[in-house]
């Protein structure tokens, strides 16, 4: 019987980005594999300001800190046994499936879909797209294009977001 042994999952802070984390932690605790949960910041944001901002860099770094920090918490509190947290900056698109994946021996990396539009995938492109085409492993996006209505995000609530938008 195939089991995944390091499952790598995905998150930026999204709702449909915590309901493949719930996901994520199910198919951990079915497999007793080690669960990497992983943000990156995408640095590229920082190119648009004329100035560096070290406040912004700071309250992002904050955020993806506080909201690792929130995800093993909740992955540990529903068993899964070792779970390891992961924060880089770059492109999540390069990032996840050509580094993050080898460096944590992930043989699944699980992800949501972004909600993009057709117009906005063709310019921009989706990060579930690029990990499904240069990932080193299994794959597996969590189709989420109307979330239920009894879905209650633990860590990622819009009073948690609220914490790190500027004022």
């Amino acid at each position: 019987m195939l089991t995944y042994k390091s499952i790598l999952i995905a998150v930026d802070g999204s709702h449909e980005a915590e309901w493949a984390f719930n996901k994520a932690v199910d198919v951990a605790k079915r497999n007793d594999a080690k669960l990497t949960v992983v943000n990156v910041i995408d640095s590229r944001t920082y190119s648009s300001y004329e100035v560096y901002d070290a406040q912004f860099t700071e309250k992002s770094k904050n955020f993806s800190d506080d909201l690792l920090k929130g995800y093993k918490e909740v992955a540990t509190n529903a068993g899964v046994k070792n779970v390891e947290t992961r924060l880089e900056f770059g492109s999540p698109k390069a990032i996840i499936p050509k580094k993050l994946a080898t460096d944590v021996d992930a043989d699944l990396i699980m992800c949501g879909t972004s909600g993009l539009n057709a117009v906005e995938r063709f310019i921009v492109g989706s990060v579930s797209e690029a990990i499904v085409r240069h990932s080193p492993c299994d794959v597996l996006v969590v189709r989420t294009e109307e979330l239920p209505e009894d879905f209650q995000p633990q860590v990622a609530t819009d009073e948690f977001k609220s914490q790190y938008q500027a004022h």
